[in-house]
């Protein structure tokens, strides 16, 4: 099954870069994990800071297709353990639409990604930088694959 990591930012730290890919090489099967960024929206003197998180947003809304299960990752959703995380994922799996997991940038995802997603999902009650957010998200996905798959990379 196919994942889409829908990101905000362009340009990241190496760091950022080789976390994430580092998990992306682990997932292969029975989920593939891809990146999709999108230029942060820069502000135009004068201009409200919603306007160009709403360009954000347009770009985000416009990489999603009508099948995929979209994932908002919101600071005020709803947090789940790594045992809820694998079931939900064990779920996807068997219903086999592609995922399309939405990363905002620091300013935060658009109304609009919001609205569209089916899911609104948080790492932490914490502010995280939204490169570091791509790295998180890629650890436990890959994660909650393993545990499903009983591979002693999960450990609790």
């Amino acid at each position: 099954m196919k994942c889409r990591l829908i990101a905000a930012g362009t340009r990241l730290p190496a760091w950022v870069d080789a976390g994430f890919r580092d998990y992306q090489q682990r997932l292969r099967k029975p989920l593939s994990l891809e990146l999709r960024e999108i230029p942060i929206a820069t502000r135009r003197p004068g201009e409200h800071p919603r306007v160009p998180v709403a360009r954000e947003g347009e770009a985000m809304l416009a990489a999603l297709s009508a099948e995929d299960y979209v994932v908002a990752l919101e600071i005020e959703a709803a947090a789940m353990t790594t045992a809820k995380l694998s079931e939900w994922l064990a779920r996807r799996l068997q219903e086999g639409r592609p995922l399309a997991l939405l990363i905002g940038g620091p300013d935060g995802l658009a109304p609009g990604c919001l609205e569209r997603a089916d899911l609104r999902w948080s790492l932490s009650p914490l502010t995280l930088p939204h490169a570091l957010v791509r790295v998180l998200v890629a650890e436990q996905i890959y994660r909650a694959v393993s545990l499903l798959a009983g591979h002693p990379y999960h450990r609790a």
